[in-house]
């Protein structure tokens, strides 16, 4: 199994950053997957951005050139720092990782951005 913490969220004003971690309860290095979805109120989940075990990276075109996924092995930790932020990103950001065949999802992080 996999426990999944997320922080960064909160309020920002539109064209602002913030960075989102999520600290896993287990090296991210074994995690097949590991990424970021989000969602908006009346709306579906949807993928923001993915990195596999290997370093390979996808992002939603929606955040691509403002968004980066990266990763701390020696802190089993998974960030998103996202810059240039809009009102349309305003979602519950939730860190996501496959292991052994089982998904895993943290309990989500608030994130808020005013126009």
């Amino acid at each position: 199994q996999v426990q999944l913490v997320e922080s960064g969220g909160g309020l920002v004003q539109t064209g602002g950053s913030l960075r989102l971690s999520c600290a896993a309860s287990r090296s991210i290095f074994s995690i097949s997957t590991i990424g970021w979805y989000r969602q908006a109120p009346g709306k579906q989940r949807e993928l923001v951005a993915g990195i596999t075990s290997f370093g390979r990276l996808n992002y939603a075109d929606s955040v691509k050139g403002r968004f980066t996924i990266s990763r701390d092995i020696t802190k089993n930790t998974m960030y998103l720092q996202m810059n240039s932020l809009k009102p349309e990103d305003t979602a519950v950001y939730y860190c996501h990782a496959v292991f052994d065949g089982g998904d895993y999802w943290g309990q989500g992080t608030q994130v808020t951005v005013s126009s």
